[in-house]
């Protein structure tokens, strides 16, 4: 029997007759297509849109400035960019290079590429000029979308890579022969859906980790782990179809663009793009439009609550505040739920995980301060000791990750895919322990494991004493630095908030009060602000290489 068949026998019939009857039915049938059969039933996360767009046509979508576009518009605006780049030769797998700030123009060269199968590479902002021309050339870029007040600062890299056959400008004026304008390729092109075989695991986009002591390295993500890691922000989110987002973090950063806008575009939410962060400008954003979820650093929040005007303000249509990259002073996080008024979690994850592994919750927030959270739906987490061996609830190791957010692998990069995936899990690179409630406590990255004196000290944990110690630091970055007695000797980095002067002695007398002695830093010193990435992450390395020689200079000093 067919029990596919949603046939049933009549008073007069037997099961075995019509059983019967829909299998020469299903012989005598033309077969489907390939295409048609990839169409039915394939996931692709430029058909999220499709289908969003088809639900609520006239609902608000994506909002800049004076601009507004309904998801009929935005679609539409889509497929005339996805056909114009078939129309160009772009085929599923080339690869498009992506050089926009927070734009209409970004997500709508995100969708198209999803649409047609070409893999998107959002180049990240931050880079230098040798970073940008090794990830043109790494990806096999073929074409690039720039935004013209770009173009002149991208210029060395893109015509120093000869695979680059087009560049597409939004925004303002062409500047020579190899370049065409995006308007215009919208407006000479149909809206129709253009209709390709894309495999549900083809890849969606090449997203480039940031390098620290090498060039970027790229991770594939396929469509299936940016589709169900969307639905998974949903859910575990709450989204719905009469949300509000604020996005005003860089859009080439896969938290920004595969957590929330393509999780918005999937509820048929509004989306109201910022360029960055101000303080004044949000918070007038969150009154005007009625904002209902923000996402940004702990030092954005830091700065809304420090504003002026902050206890003036209107913003009652808040539902929700994500906060990530870095952890949140329970100080500060009291006096935000105190003035927002409002859920508070953080994501915890990776570029390598769509990203999203794991939700510190609401609830959790201030019954657990310092948890990374429970898992989310679609990702099982567990702890790895380095035998390759799982451990028990309550023993640290490094966490790792199974499930369908991960991505397909490092491009071009076996050996180091081949260890990512070692003993059939993901390896994320962090240290951290499950406990008996099943809440994930990160202890550090691996990197950042201060080895001192025999011990094994976190950094972070050293950072959450000084936050608690002393809430006039507004920065604190404890790295281990080259030390002839302790090996590595724990080192602090603070800046101070404004208009404060902060006491070393003050905090390294208050520090007793919340850490064990050994951990305790053996210098800290006041510095004037911190490095950090596009996204606002400390980077670590870049101060230990900059005072790597701090206790050899103390000692000639002395």
């Amino acid at each position: 029997m067919d029990f596919r068949s949603s046939t049933i026998p009549t008073e007069n019939e037997t099961t075995a007759d019509v059983a019967g009857q829909t299998l020469h039915e299903r012989a005598s049938a033309p077969p489907i297509d390939a295409l048609s059969d990839n169409l039915i039933h394939r996931i692709n996360v430029g058909d999220s849109l499709t289908r969003t767009a088809a639900r609520t046509p006239d609902a608000v979508a994506l909002v800049e400035g004076d601009r507004r576009l309904t998801y009929r518009e935005f679609n539409s605006e889509v497929n005339r960019l996805a056909n114009a780049l078939v129309k160009l030769g772009m085929t599923v797998g080339s690869s498009l290079a992506l050089v926009s700030g927070n734009s209409i123009e970004f997500l709508i060269t995100y969708y198209a590429c999803a649409k047609t199968g070409v893999v998107c590479v959002p180049i990240n902002l931050g880079w230098r000029a040798d970073e940008v021309a090794h990830v043109l050339h790494d990806s096999g870029a073929r074409m690039a979308v720039v935004q013209q007040s770009l173009l002149e600062r991208m210029r060395p890299a893109l015509d120093g890579e000869p695979g680059i056959e087009l560049v597409i400008v939004y925004g303002g004026a062409l500047v020579d022969d190899r370049s065409v304008s995006f308007d215009d390729l919208l407006a000479i092109s149909k809206d129709t859906e253009p209709e390709v075989l894309i495999p549900d695991r083809a890849a969606l986009t090449y997203l480039y980790t940031s390098g620290t002591t090498a060039l970027p390295k790229g991770v594939v993500g396929n469509h299936v782990a940016v589709y169900l890691e969307s639905m998974t922000m949903a859910l575990e989110g709450r989204f719905q179809a009469d949300d509000r987002f604020a996005a005003m973090m860089p859009m080439f950063h896969t938290a920004q663009l595969n957590c929330h806008c393509t999780s918005a575009i999937m509820v048929g939410a509004a989306i109201h793009i910022l360029p960055g962060f101000d303080a004044d400008t949000l918070l007038t954003l969150i009154e005007r439009e009625q904002i209902t979820q923000i996402f940004g650093l702990p030092m954005m929040f830091r700065a809304m609550l420090d504003h002026p005007t902050i206890g003036e303000r209107d913003l009652g249509s808040l539902r929700r505040a994500l906060y990530a990259m870095a952890p949140m002073p329970q100080e500060t996080l009291i006096r935000c739920l105190e003035v927002f008024q409002c859920e508070f979690y953080l994501l915890f994850g990776q570029t390598e995980m769509s990203p999203t592994a794991t939700i510190f919750r609401p609830e959790h927030q201030l019954s657990h301060p310092g948890a990374a959270g429970t898992p989310v739906v679609n990702v099982h987490v567990a702890i790895m000791d380095e035998d390759g061996a799982l451990l028990p609830t309550g023993e640290t190791g490094e966490i790792v990750y199974r499930g369908p957010h991960t991505m397909t692998e490092y491009l071009g990069n076996d050996a180091a895919t081949a260890a990512a995936f070692a003993n059939g899990w993901f390896h994320s690179g962090d240290v951290g322990h499950l406990a008996e409630d099943g809440i994930l406590w990160f202890t550090d990255r691996r990197k950042d494991v201060i080895k001192t004196g025999g011990e094994n000290v976190s950094s972070i944990e050293v950072e959450r004493a000084i936050y608690a110690a002393e809430p006039n630091v507004a920065d604190a970055v404890v790295v281990g630095l080259a030390h002839e007695h302790w090996s590595e000797a724990i080192t602090a980095f603070v800046t101070a908030r404004d208009g404060v002067e902060l006491s070393v002695d003050d905090i390294l007398a208050r520090l007793r009060d919340h850490i064990d002695p050994y951990k305790i830093p053996k210098s800290i010193v006041v510095i004037d602000s911190v490095p950090r990435t596009s996204t606002g992450k400390i980077q670590k390395n870049l101060i230990r290489e900059e005072h790597a020689a701090h206790y050899e200079e103390r000692a000639d000093a002395e």
